[in-house]
């Protein structure tokens, strides 16, 4: 059986862009449960959206990806504006003052993992097999062989696991996940709004959630409110002009009226650290290895960055060495850890700050923001890492 340099599992976000960063000198296959994808939208707005990072917009701009996207459908972020749950708490960052064109991109979900799918179909090197499940994996010495439901076997020297927060190749290398349910959902959707947002993504911490929305080209935005289970429950059971004036009012009128363009959706929030993401012949990248809270938009972005340190410490262990090797990937965990340590404390430490009811509490987190937004040096700082 002819041996493969690495057996992607998972083709979302994350898995595609990383087999596609592999492909021309390595052997590749991408394998994914689900059928074929849908057709992106053209007249509607995906609801689900991600704030890409600049360093990874440039990154997907190297795999060929970033410019087929529809241009018109992409949307700079140049200022971030979060408020507090007191009325003095505000914090600003702005790309202009930390030399930047952007902080981030606004782009639908559906149309960039259409984009990545579309140059896998024409790599070199990469075979991708739809609608596929994985059965079993045999861990060997030189290889891994992996078997799938309908008895194909794939033989490869790494196995990466790219197949989301409940990920099967991370139980199948026993490696264990500690898990806290925040008993929040995201609840997205998307507006028209009734005054210009001017590049502005804007977030409030609010005592039933944090609400953001992030500016969409045109007069529109994406929302994103993360509440616990019985207020996400109202949201998405409301009508319509209820969902959208409960919006406009949480927003604080920012924008102006709001009106809905897109149903209500809602996703489980979670917390996971994991031991480890790497194993002999065997790593974790994207939400199998870590799962944050929403509230920074960093979750895609850590992914990506996975993505990218894994091609490049196998683009540099040589034409020789195997790519499954143990010390070779812990290059890579460990390149990894602190990125994801810094984001995964920070993001816990904000919500459990702000779903804090003690009085003091709410003083200490309010005047901490406000102190934070005059320290020039510092936001910058911030900005840079998140711009990554």
């Amino acid at each position: 059986m002819h041996v493969l340099d690495v057996v992607v599992v998972g083709a979302g976000l994350v898995g595609a862009s990383f087999a596609l960063a592999l492909a021309g000198d390595t052997s590749v296959a991408i394998v994914e449960a689900r059928g074929p994808l849908p057709e992106p939208q053209t007249d509607g707005w995906d609801s689900r959206v991600y704030a890409v990072s600049p360093g990874n917009a440039e990154w997907l701009g190297k795999l060929g990806v970033w410019q087929r996207l529809p241009q018109e459908r992409l949307q700079r972020v140049e200022r971030m504006c979060i408020y507090g749950d007191q009325a003095h708490a505000k914090l600003e960052f702005s790309a202009y003052d930390s030399g930047l064109r952007e902080l981030a991109w606004i782009l639908e979900s559906r149309a960039l993992q259409r984009e990545l799918h579309a140059g896998l179909a024409s790599a070199g090197h990469v075979t991708v097999m739809s609608a596929a499940r994985c059965a079993s994996i045999t861990w060997e010495r030189d290889a891994a062989s992996l078997t799938l439901s309908d008895g194909r076997m794939l033989k490869a020297r790494l196995i990466v696991g790219a197949d989301g927060a409940d990920s099967w190749v991370r139980e199948q290398m026993g490696v264990s996940a500690s898990t806290h349910e925040y008993l929040q959902r995201g609840v997205v959707a998307n507006f028209a709004i009734a005054r210009p947002h001017n590049g502005t993504a804007f977030q409030w911490f609010r005592p039933d959630g944090v609400l953001a929305l992030l500016p969409l080209p045109g007069a529109r935005v994406s929302m994103v409110w993360s509440a616990m289970e019985g207020r996400a429950r109202d949201l998405l059971d409301a009508s319509e002009s209820v969902l959208a004036a409960q919006v406009t009012d949480a927003s604080q009128r920012a924008l102006g009226e709001l009106s809905l363009i897109t149903p209500a959706a809602a996703f489980p929030l979670r917390r996971q650290r994991i031991e480890r993401f790497v194993e002999p012949r065997a790593a974790l990248i994207g939400d199998a290895a870590h799962n944050i809270h929403p509230l920074a938009g960093q979750g895609v972005n850590l992914g990506f960055r996975d993505a990218r340190v894994l091609t490049a410490v196998l683009r540099s262990r040589g034409a020789r060495r195997d790519c499954g090797d143990y010390p070779l990937l812990r290059r890579y965990e460990r390149a990894r850890r602190e990125d994801i340590a810094a984001l995964d404390h920070a993001t816990d430490g904000l919500e459990k700050l702000f779903a804090s009811p003690a009085v003091w509490m709410a003083g200490l987190r309010n005047a901490g923001m406000g102190a934070l937004d005059t320290q020039a040096l510092l936001k910058n700082l911030l900005v840079r890492h998140a711009a990554a």
